[in-house]
């Protein structure tokens, strides 16, 4: 049964429909996993026993009738603690939202359910996936499982630990300004933002409602493609869901194997700051696609300096409108302490939010008030539109463009806390993607001297998933870095 948690998820697709394994027996294998590591890890913050083996027992009874819903019928996939699940807790990683429980389902987990997932547990996060580290969680941080004194990086962290870690073959978590690939990158797994309206965001907690979206966590470039796969799709609900034809991603990625793609190389994002064994790493997979047919061309990206202020007057902005909603009369917090109306507001807010909510809320604030709006939110949005239009001129170069994911490998717990600016550009390769809308993956291209994961972004242009996802896998298919897990437990 051990064997089981080493197996990707289409391997356990393979094993099910050969009647070789149930979707008991794998279920089993990662709870009895998760007992083992979390602890440790700390993914999770609810995990249902008896829900995740009443789910597999309905998948077995559904294969038995011949009656299979699809590849991932019985597969086990976990869920960040802001998408809704009906009857689930649905926190955010907040003292806000402790107690509440989701009264309906979002739609990507609508769409999991019908295709026969088994829903696994509630991931930790950075409180409203505000964050870096998950050391912004309202409950306790996560940890790297390749080393439990460093970061699994935010704000999916434990989306992205529990892959690593071997609790469950995939995962979903949400992107704001890399909140996917950041911690896939420290993690040493596959994470991947789609392109902005892809995947409809209804019963996603909103942070920054133009930059949010939800994405899949996997072992390799083949299981994210099949959860993204099961998540994409037009939703009447998101106004800024598109209406558009989706492709086969995984024939995609077998019908691409042959092709020497073009690959841009932006000069921005191998400048100051960067890791040495990072640059090493990363400029590896890039001689490598070019050992291997590609052509590699320079490029370049000369607002990529912008994108972190710009972010953090927008996501802020955006932020203190869409959490304006957590007032303690509702559904959220309300303090005890609280003597009268006003009250109730000021001293709810105050005891349910963290630092770094409070922090974001006031910037956002700040930015949208009478007489600052134009000087800083609408100047914000004038170089949002010129951060696209890099991207646009790019592109007329080239396939995909290669990047580093992150300046460094994981850093420590603590490192820095205390400065929020430091924090903020450990995404610095990563938010440009979200202010243009286009999609990204990071996949695992090494190790660092002290054996932390160092990740390889793709970037693709918008609804060019299938292209990108073949880029990476034409890398991961030639490597074993997708093999390669952690020795906790």
């Amino acid at each position: 049964m051990s064997d089981l948690i080493s197996k990707t998820a289409t391997e356990l697709s393979a094993l099910l429909a050969a009647g070789e394994s149930s979707s008991v027996e794998i279920a089993k294998a990662f709870l009895t996993r998760s007992e083992q590591v979390e602890p440790k890890v700390q993914a999770f913050n609810s995990l249902d026993q008896a829900h995740v083996l009443a789910q597999a027992n309905a998948s077995d009874h559904r294969r038995k009738d011949g009656k299979v819903l699809g590849p991932l019928d019985g597969i086990p996939v976990a869920l960040k603690d802001v998408i809704a699940e009906k009857g689930q807790p649905l926190t955010a990683s907040s003292q806000m939202l402790k107690d509440f429980v989701s009264p309906y389902d979002a739609h990507v987990t609508e769409q999991l359910k019908g295709q026969g997932v088994v829903l696994t547990g509630r991931c930790n996060l950075d409180e409203f996936a505000m964050g870096s580290s998950t050391e912004n969680s309202g409950f306790e941080p996560s940890r790297n499982p390749w080393n439990t004194d460093c970061v699994p990086g935010g704000s999916s962290g434990g989306s992205a630990a529990c892959v690593a870690a071997g609790e469950v073959p995939l995962s979903l978590g949400s992107d704001t300004g890399g909140s996917i690939r950041q911690p896939a990158a420290f993690c040493g797994v596959v994470g991947m933002k789609p392109t902005y309206g892809l995947v409809s965001r209804y019963g996603l907690i909103a942070f920054a409602s133009s930059l949010d979206q939800i994405g899949p966590f996997a072992h390799t470039v083949d299981d994210a493609a099949l959860l993204l796969q099961a998540i994409v799709g037009h939703d009447r609900r998101d106004s800024t869901s598109f209406k558009r034809e989706v492709p086969d991603y995984s024939k995609s990625i077998a019908d691409a194997a042959d092709r020497k793609f073009t690959l841009g190389v932006p000069k921005e994002y191998f400048g100051d700051g960067l890791d040495p064994e990072v640059r090493a790493a990363v400029q590896g997979a890039i001689d490598w696609y070019a050992a291997n047919g590609c052509e590699i061309v320079e490029v370049s990206l000369p607002t990529t300096e912008l994108a972190v202020p710009v972010y953090y007057i927008i996501a802020p902005a955006e932020a203190s409108s869409n959490l304006s909603r957590y007032d303690g009369i509702r559904y959220t917090h309300r303090s005890k302490e609280a003597k009268d109306a006003i009250d109730i507001y000021y001293k709810s807010r105050a005891e349910g939010f963290g630092p770094e909510v409070k922090r974001r809320i006031i910037l956002g604030t700040y930015a949208l008030s009478s007489g600052y709006y134009d000087a800083f939110y609408l100047k914000a949005q004038k170089v949002r539109t010129l951060i696209r239009n890099d991207f646009n001129d790019a592109f007329a170069k080239c396939d995909a463009l290669l990047t580093p994911t992150t300046p460094t490998p994981a850093f420590q717990f603590g490192e820095k806390t205390d400065d929020p600016l430091a924090m903020y550009l450990s995404d610095i390769f990563t938010i440009n993607v979200n202010l243009a809308g286009i999609p990204a993956l990071s996949l695992p291209c090494g190790l660092s001297s002290s054996g932390l994961p160092i990740g390889l972004q793709v970037i693709g242009q918008a609804f060019q998933e299938a292209n990108l996802l073949a880029v990476a896998k034409k890398y991961e298919q030639a490597h074993d870095w997708a093999r390669k897990s952690p020795t906790i437990g």
